[in-house]
């Protein structure tokens, strides 16, 4: 029988993917080189916490250390391309597309709304049928979820105050409660939604930043197909760096 393949991973190598993406957040604010422990205070991390993560961003290309223990962002000069966010980022959805062979997504929240910035699909990872706007399914969505999970408490009332809560199918959470409730108990940035946009499609999404602005990174595929959730929450999460990386990039 298909079904999903359970993961027992812990949470702190997720908590570890948390912290990192607030250093490259906080990296992405300095026009050039930022000190260990500016980054550290910026991020809202221990100077522990940074000097255990900052070496290892820098093994993998993320950040470039032209000086001791001074940071900056790898690549930046790839920013002054003329390029907009969606293209810089397109390869890195086209390689998540390609690696879990499902259709890549990534949203932003811009003015109070869950906006879709990019789908990369194919013919063997199509995308799911967008029946209904984001801006309208947020609750109903691994994407909009991401973000709603991110939020504070007044942008997520804000958010709430503007949008119903509307079944778009039999498994759609419709009471505020329970959503919250859902939200506030995940134990990881990972979050799925199993049939509740579309269906027989089921989602699953990670949080990006571009400075200050948050968004989402997520696949989609058939519900009954099998797959193994150490492979997707990897893949993502690695993704999700790349992707706030990019956006951080000075335009």
């Amino acid at each position: 029988m298909l079904g999903v393949m359970a993961d027992h991973a812990g949470s702190e190598p997720v908590a570890a993917v948390r912290r990192a993406l607030r250093l490259l957040e906080a990296a992405g604010e300095h026009d050039g080189e930022a000190t260990a422990e500016q980054l550290a205070r910026e991020a809202g991390l221990s100077p522990a916490e940074a000097d255990a993560l900052l070496p290892e961003l820098v093994a993998d290309g993320y950040l470039t250390e032209p000086a001791d223990h001074t940071f900056v962002l790898a690549g930046t000069d790839r920013g002054h391309s003329g390029q907009e966010p969606p293209a810089r980022v397109r390869p890195v959805l086209t390689a998540l597309r390609d690696d879990l062979a499902a259709a890549a997504y990534l949203t932003l929240y811009e003015d109070g709304e869950i906006r879709v910035m990019e789908i990369v699909d194919s013919a063997h990872a199509p995308r799911v049928d967008l029946w209904v706007g984001f801006e309208e399914a947020g609750h109903a969505t691994a994407l909009g979820k991401s973000v709603l999970r991110e939020l504070d408490e007044e942008a997520r009332a804000d958010y709430f105050s503007r949008h119903t809560l509307a079944g778009l199918t039999p498994r759609t959470i419709t009471h505020r409660g329970e959503l919250i409730g859902q939200l506030d108990g995940s134990p990881a940035p990972v979050v799925m939604d199993r049939e509740e946009y579309a269906r027989g499609t089921t989602c699953v999404a990670v949080p990006v930043y571009s400075g200050e602005q948050v968004g989402s990174l997520g696949i989609s595929f058939r519900s009954d197909r099998m797959y193994r959730t150490t492979r997707v929450r990897k893949g993502l999460l690695s993704a999700a760096l790349r992707v706030s990386r990019e956006l951080s990039l000075p335009g």
